[in-house]
């Protein structure tokens, strides 16, 4: 659930925003774009980004009538109204932001306010009443509607139960429903009295937020190895889950928390691409820029039987558990796509795809699998809304700049022969000297090729070799 919202003055007049006027909006309002360039870009984990409210003056440019035309004869439907018509020249509107920047994609925003509380969300611009699909009891999800739909009144808008709302008393999720009413009245009386664009609001911080979101009672401790922060955490609880305050416990030990807990090896095995298996299978995960790639590999596995179906699956299976931990651990979202060791038999497919299918269920994030394809690959859409863990606690490679790989030394001298070849009837001087990276300096120097007795023949003159450690591998400078 996005939990950021901004302001931007009046609420825009005339129907209600649609999905198909927020794809618009991306293409018509260029200030807007521009505006949303602007906001910081944080990579950093628990970055406030995401949790931002703000007014915006937004600048509509209408696309032109000939493409509203065109647009509009190939749909059944009926036009949706023009952002013209929906928004005016320096009007302010409330906005949200929907989803931090991810990589070179800039910040998602949206009309469409939720506000997150303990056990219910607030959407004071929706008409609407839901409870999470993850409460499976029919009985539960009608009493908890029951709820939502008496106590709604006076209240605008819409609300939606969380899991964490299941089993609790009315008079509890009465107070939440109320606590975030209130919040939004407060949001908007900020809003008037402030000019857009202005931060109007900034949900929880990173601890809080998950003591919120993920702090039941199947948590036996919370370990807090700050004072300062142990006291803001006990204080929290005590408002929201008075029961679960003795579970705070204060780290006194010299021992690092992280280490004391196996968190820092975690992890460092988090950041690798390569995962291995207990029973010695691994598989490898490659992050993109358009996708996750999953392989899977028998690695030192041999098996236990003649049958090599059965090493397979049971490499296949063990690989199912260790790939959902890796995708909640490393936080993987958008598409992955999981290339399965080749199985021959029908059943053997259906029992790992039901694996699959069984260990995704107790993912917080929404997502779906796709079965089987013709090439047995598995694709599972996760829904992604904050940087990975490796896009987080990482950097590209200076060398490399992400790509993963340098070109070779053959082939950057294969570059400066053909640079010495550009360059020949302009060189002036009795020598020409070569500055390259040591790496490419040794093979040059080597008496295993006549790379150096080439170029001076192509120059006419005698070229000195220098190693460089200042240079990239790929550079070079010859003059």
């Amino acid at each position: 659930m996005p939990n950021a919202v901004s302001r931007t003055g009046n609420d825009p007049p005339g129907p209600a925003v649609t999905p198909d006027w927020r794809l618009e909006t991306r293409t018509s309002v260029r200030s807007l774009t521009f505006a949303l360039n602007r906001f910081p870009r944080s990579t950093q984990a628990g970055s406030p980004c995401s949790n931002w409210p703000y007014s915006l003056r937004v600048e509509p440019q209408p696309a032109p009538r000939e493409e509203r035309a065109e647009r509009a004869e190939r749909s059944d439907r009926p036009p949706q109204p023009s952002i013209a018509d929906l928004l005016k020249e320096g009007q302010e509107i409330i906005v949200q932001i929907a989803k931090e920047p991810l990589g070179q994609k800039g910040a998602r925003i949206t009309s469409y306010v939720a506000l997150p509380g303990r056990y219910v969300v607030y959407m004071p611009t929706v008409d609407h009443a839901g409870v999470s699909r993850k409460i499976a009891s029919d009985d539960e999800r009608q009493r908890l509607k029951r709820i939502l739909q008496s106590n709604r009144a006076g209240m605008p808008g819409g609300f939606i139960m969380r899991t964490a709302g299941e089993g609790k008393s009315e008079e509890d999720l009465r107070a939440d429903m109320q606590f975030l009413y209130n919040l939004w009245m407060d949001m908007r009386q900020k809003a008037e009295k402030k000019k857009a664009p202005a931060l109007i609001h900034h949900d929880l911080d990173l601890v809080e937020r998950i003591l919120r979101d993920q702090l039941t009672s199947s948590f036996k401790n919370v370990w807090v190895d700050n004072e300062e922060v142990y006291e803001d955490v006990v204080g929290f609880v005590q408002r929201f889950q008075p029961g679960m305050v003795s579970r705070i416990k204060l780290y006194t030990r010299t021992t690092p928390i992280f280490d004391a807990f196996n968190i820092t090896s975690e992890l460092e095995k988090a950041l690798r691409p390569k995962v291995w298996l207990k029973a010695g299978g691994y598989i490898v995960i490659n992050q993109t820029e358009a996708l996750v790639a999953i392989d899977i590999n028998t690695g030192k596995y041999v098996g236990k039987s003649n049958r090599l179906e059965d090493t397979i699956v049971k490499t296949n299976s063990d690989a199912v558990k260790e790939i959902v931990r890796q995708i909640r651990l490393r936080d993987l979202g958008g598409i992955i796509v999981v290339d399965f060791i080749d199985m021959d038999e029908r059943k053997n497919r259906q029992k790992v795809m039901q694996a699959l299918e069984e260990a995704m269920r107790g993912d917080r994030a929404p997502n779906k699998i796709l079965a089987f394809n013709d090439f047995g690959l598995v694709a599972i859409t996760r829904k992604r809304v904050k940087q990975s863990l490796e896009r987080t606690l990482c950097s590209p490679c200076p060398s490399c700049e992400g790509a993963g790989y340098v070109k070779s030394v053959t082939t950057v001298i294969g570059e400066i022969l053909q640079e010495a070849y550009k360059i020949a009837r302009a060189v002036e001087g009795p020598d020409v000297v070569l500055r390259v990276n040591p790496e490419v300096a040794k093979v040059l120097k080597s008496h295993n090729n006549d790379y150096v007795q080439e170029m001076e023949q192509v120059l006419g003159r005698t070229v000195i070799v220098k190693s460089d450690p200042l240079l990239h591998q790929e550079k070079f400078d010859l003059a």
